[in-house]
């Protein structure tokens, strides 16, 4: 990679082998073939202007493309618009690989378009969303050019953003909004931006992007991404605005434009938690809520974004009620599963617990567990009894799958508790949340 005179010196690279091996380890999740340590080094130091020139050669170079298509074709997923699957893609990885790198060099690559579809929103009945599927070259591609990008911005990202960031996750900003609420910030904007990744405004965005990454053939990329034509059933069209959820570079840059917003908040005090566009403001007084609600109101007006006016407000945690935050309903300094999580749940074991399943009861229970633990390993720091209500309706269903078998009507009840015990459910090896939760707590206890 060639640098600017003015932009890296070799004399900015701090220490030598124990150091090096220290900056590795602190980025240990960046793609190797791209960040060099003495990248990585000039990152951390900060480069003149704080603008990145000369990348494009890192995002057609093979050791990303190869490493990239490796993560493309471990993720699986549908075919996009060219009805290329991943397994096709691969029977000829090395002749593609080698056409995608000629194109993004000589400055001839152009997207393909991206497969609309859309798909349930969980837990809300007949609603849904849009998804769009790019083609497996342009995932290869964006992987790639994502490769390149992140750690520029990740570099300062702000502290209270958790989503679609290495090392970091849902866990990590439920448990920040635990201690907040602990600590005594009950009072809560609770906010929601109307249709966010359809409403980025693409020359703002590629403004904030300009701001660090000069090279304009990377600029040029970002920019076919965002205006990557859609096809529908109905026909395609050129998006004017917003990221197409699906699309691997799409989190990156949904980021990247919130970010302002995170640095405002921490700026004037404010103790903010988000996760992509989900976020919550804890403030310790209404006073202190209702100025952060205006101000964040101030910021998403000047970016061409709305909140939605249903889905936002300040609620007063001393009070009956709660707020929904990343799967959760915290209310008076407790947690469970929110609504739409429980119906999520109970649809997906509806589709595994038919009446008319014709596996046996063995298999049925392994294939049950399969959900009921990865939930368990999400939700197990729920209130006890809303795990409970959920082994009940298992049984439930379970014993209506019985019952039917022993030519009865309708669904598991009366007599069938004695018929098939919860002890019954256990030596066939149903998984317990209640039994789990007991577990793991008195694990802490200890």
């Amino acid at each position: 990679m060639k640098y600017r005179n003015s932009e890296f010196q070799p004399d900015i690279v701090p220490g030598r082998a124990k150091q090096e091996g220290d900056i590795r380890d602190r980025w240990s999740w960046v793609e190797p073939s791209v960040w060099t340590e003495r990248m990585l080094a000039a990152l951390e130091k900060g480069v003149k202007g704080n603008k990145w020139f000369s990348l494009i050669d890192k995002v057609y170079s093979m050791e990303n493309l190869q490493a990239s298509a490796r993560a493309v074709i471990r993720n699986k997923g549908s075919a996009g618009a060219d009805h290329q699957t991943v397994e096709m893609f691969a029977t000829r990885i090395s002749a593609n690989l080698l056409s995608l790198q000629r194109k993004i060099k000589d400055d001839t690559w152009k997207p393909g378009k991206i497969r609309r579809v859309w798909i349930p929103k969980p837990g809300r009945g007949r609603k849904m969303r849009p998804l769009g599927i790019p083609t497996i070259r342009d995932r290869v591609v964006q992987t790639a050019l994502r490769n390149v990008i992140e750690p520029i911005f990740e570099n300062e990202f702000a502290e209270h953003s958790y989503g679609f960031r290495p090392g970091r996750g849902c866990k990590d900003a439920l448990r920040r909004v635990d201690q907040l609420l602990k600590a005594g910030y009950g009072w809560v904007v609770d906010a929601d931006i109307a249709g966010y990744f359809d409403s980025i405004s693409h020359d703002k965005l590629m403004l904030m992007i300009e701001e660090k990454i000069a090279d304009g053939r990377v600029l040029k990329l970002v920019r076919q991404y965002l205006e990557q034509e859609i096809m529908e059933t109905a026909g395609s069209w050129t998006p004017e605005r917003g990221t197409p959820q699906g699309a691997i570079i799409s989190p990156l840059l949904s980021n990247i434009f919130l970010d302002p917003l995170d640095k405002l908040m921490a700026k004037r005090g404010y103790e903010m938690v988000r996760y992509a566009d989900d976020f919550v403001v804890l403030c310790k007084s209404e006073e202190e809520a209702q100025k952060a609600l205006r101000e964040i109101a101030e910021w998403i007006n000047t970016r061409e974004l709305s909140l939605h006016p249903d889905k936002t407000g300040i609620i007063d945690t001393s009070r009956p009620g709660g707020f929904n935050f990343l799967g959760y309903y915290f209310y008076n300094n407790k947690r469970r599963p929110s609504r739409k999580s429980r119906d999520k749940l109970r649809d997906t074991l509806r589709m595994k617990t038919r009446r008319s399943n014709g596996n046996s009861l063995e298999y049925i229970i392994i294939d049950v567990n399969i959900t009921l633990k990865g939930w368990f390993n999400y939700f197990q720091h729920s209130n006890k009894w809303s795990l409970l209500d959920i082994d009940r309706w298992v049984r439930m269903r379970l014993r209506s799958i019985l019952r039917k078998r022993a030519g009865l009507k309708g669904r598991g009840r009366g007599r069938d508790h004695q018929r098939w015990t919860n002890d019954f459910f256990a030596q066939a090896g149903l998984f317990s949340m209640m039994a789990a939760w007991t577990k793991a707590s008195q694990s802490v206890k200890r």
